[in-house]
């Protein structure tokens, strides 16, 4: 970790970014790029990539909605460092206190952009990104729009960081998702944004199907404010509605992007969730965790996942769990541990947060 000192915290690194100096190509004059904090540039630089593959044109309608756990949180840490120190001072506060709120980060997306439309903000802790695709493709799917630009975004920031290590919740070693001597997560930052579209909005531009999303189910068991169901009732749950919402059982999943925190609690859980989901199909069933390779990523994790099982659908590998050793003997699946050549015609991706928040997303190979 090089952003911020962290010195006096256990844990002292984390998937830090190297992002690049400049922002992309945008619509935004210069005093608005100076105004973006890291969030919004991570949140830029993917939807620039979006943007230019989709080839979507300036001055649509076109809803956004995005996923995030902590926002511009670096502004608000610089208003709270100058409250306290300089109370007197007030220069760039009223800044901080318009761009740290995530509905101003959407507005400036507009902007970089060129679009206009209706924000949808989810903070729906760990998946929110998933909750932002999958509300997203509701609102393509039930006819109330042809177009949605939707993601999700988080940035490694102080308070975030602190916090998480003062739950002893980030590994002091690597994070190692369903191992059996996991010891905790690892932070990460990143975003992530997709184009989605009705079939035959694609179609009439020509434009280049990266892959479909068929099957979308969310719940909440309202547990406790930190720790998942022991049974993982709702991420059960979540699994079983996107299955129902797709048409599809658990034998006809050829791949599973686990949440997979590395933790000792939601890793139990969510496979126990898994096997019983899967039934004998899980005997057979590849699963995996990328946040052994990219870091927990919060907001965003659920969007970055979508797009890790789209690169697989379309390349036709599995992902693996990079840092395993050895499986959790609680996994009745086998946990891949290096890049595999694989036959991928559906993924689920499973993203879940604190307080009981679930999301699964299936998304289908575009032959």
């Amino acid at each position: 970790m090089t952003l911020f000192d962290v010195s006096r915290q256990r844990v002292k690194t984390a998937g830090q970014v190297e992002l690049p100096a400049n922002l992309p190509a945008t619509r935004l004059g210069k005093r608005a790029a100076s105004r973006v904090d890291r969030a919004s540039r991570l949140l830029l630089h993917a939807a620039a990539e979006a943007w230019e593959q989709a080839r979507w044109e300036p001055g649509w309608q076109l809803p956004v909605v995005l996923g995030t756990t902590s926002g511009g949180m670096s502004l608000g840490e610089a208003y709270y460092r100058q409250a306290i120190t300089r109370p007197r001072e007030h220069r760039s506060q009223p800044s901080r206190v318009m761009h740290y709120q995530a509905q101003r980060q959407a507005l400036d997306l507009q902007e970089a952009f060129g679009f206009h439309g209706p924000i949808t903000v989810i903070a729906n802790a760990c998946a929110s990104g998933a909750n932002a695709i999958g509300h997203a493709w509701e609102l393509v799917r039930r006819g109330h729009t042809d177009r949605v630009l939707a993601g999700g975004y988080d940035a490694l920031c102080q308070l975030v960081f602190a916090g998480f290590d003062s739950l002893q919740a980030l590994s002091p070693t690597e994070c190692r998702p369903f191992d059996a001597q996991r010891d905790g997560l690892a932070l990460g930052e990143g975003a992530a944004v997709l184009a989605l579209e009705t079939l035959a909005s694609a179609e009439r531009r020509g434009a280049a199907i990266l892959g479909e999303i068929v099957g979308y189910g969310a719940a909440t068991d309202g547990h406790h404010l930190t720790q998942p169901h022991p049974q993982g009732n709702a991420a059960l749950a979540a699994m079983n509605a996107a299955c129902a919402s797709a048409g599809l059982d658990a034998a006809q999943i050829d791949y599973v992007n686990a949440h997979g925190t590395g933790t000792p609690l939601n890793d139990s859980a969510e496979a126990a969730a898994i096997n019983v989901w899967a039934g004998r199909r899980a005997a057979s069933l590849p699963v995996s965790s990328t946040k052994a390779s990219v870091g927990h990523l919060l907001g965003a994790a659920g969007a970055v996942e979508a797009v890790v099982c789209l690169m697989a659908l379309a390349g036709q590998w599995l992902p693996p769990t990079a840092t395993l050793r050895t499986a959790d003997p609680g996994c009745a699946f086998p946990v891949v541990q290096q890049p595999t050549a694989a036959r991928v015609e559906y993924a689920l991706t499973n993203s879940f947060g604190f307080g009981g928040a679930n999301a699964s997303l299936i998304l289908r190979r575009w032959a």
